[in-house]
């Protein structure tokens, strides 16, 4: 399933690209900067129109912050909740989990490569990395992990099936990386374990955005019926 990622500076913004996307997209990330602008109000307007709405905030803070924000959130509709996948974090976040919110826990940021995670003086590789917080994920109890499409095949072989697989930094073949390090087609993620690709400038930058989500579409839907 494609979450469109609506990495716009205005609820105004946000509006227009959900009209244009219509019953082809049902299902939004509110990340950072929208949530900046137009907070959980937004969040409810998009569950009113009926979309499902993936919470992109990557929760990361004291554990008695994090479960109250967890259970202020889970009453706002909102489907998915991105934190990080910091033991003590999660823990914190599933305490605090309301009954239909999902957890999903970000291992290493899509922007990350082998130099960043130097940098940040850690003593794992990024591989091993990625899997040591997938364990603890397991262990937390959370509903799903956030990684990068080159590690999803291995995080997919760790969780078994029931776990939900978000990937990010997904763009077909010839299109820009932008910011993004550790990206593949929509194709090789779904092919390699994903369930759900978060996409967005390659359809939100669009000239027409319907049209472009549904070559993605179209995309995935070839590489099924191989």
């Amino acid at each position: 399933m494609i979450i469109i990622a609506l990495d716009v500076p205005s609820a105004e913004e946000a509006r227009r690209l959900v009209s244009s996307l219509g019953e082809t997209a049902d299902f939004y990330k509110v990340g950072l900067e929208l949530y900046a602008a137009a907070g959980m109000d937004f969040v409810r307007e998009l569950k009113g129109q009926g979309k499902r709405v993936f919470l992109d905030l990557k929760l990361y803070d004291i554990g008695e912050q994090v479960k109250r924000a967890v259970a202020t959130i889970s009453t706002s509709g909102a489907d998915f909740l991105t934190i990080h996948a910091v033991k003590q974090v999660m823990q914190a976040a599933v305490a605090g989990r309301g009954s239909s919110l999902e957890l999903m826990a970000v291992t290493v940021l899509t922007s990350f490569d082998e130099q960043d995670v130097r940098d940040d003086g850690s003593a794992f590789t990024l591989a091993e990395l990625v899997e040591k917080r997938v364990g603890h994920a397991i262990e937390a109890g959370v509903n799903g992990i956030v990684c990068s499409s080159l590690e999803v095949a291995r995080v997919r072989a760790m969780t078994g099936p029931k776990m939900k697989l978000v990937i990010p930094g997904v763009r077909s073949a010839g299109k820009s990386a932008a910011d993004q390090k550790r990206i593949a087609t929509p194709a090789e993620a779904v092919a390699n374990g994903a369930d759900y690709l978060v996409v967005g400038r390659q359809v939100t930058r669009a000239e027409d955005p319907r049209g472009e989500l549904l070559k993605i579409l179209d995309e995935i839907q070839t590489l099924s019926t191989k």
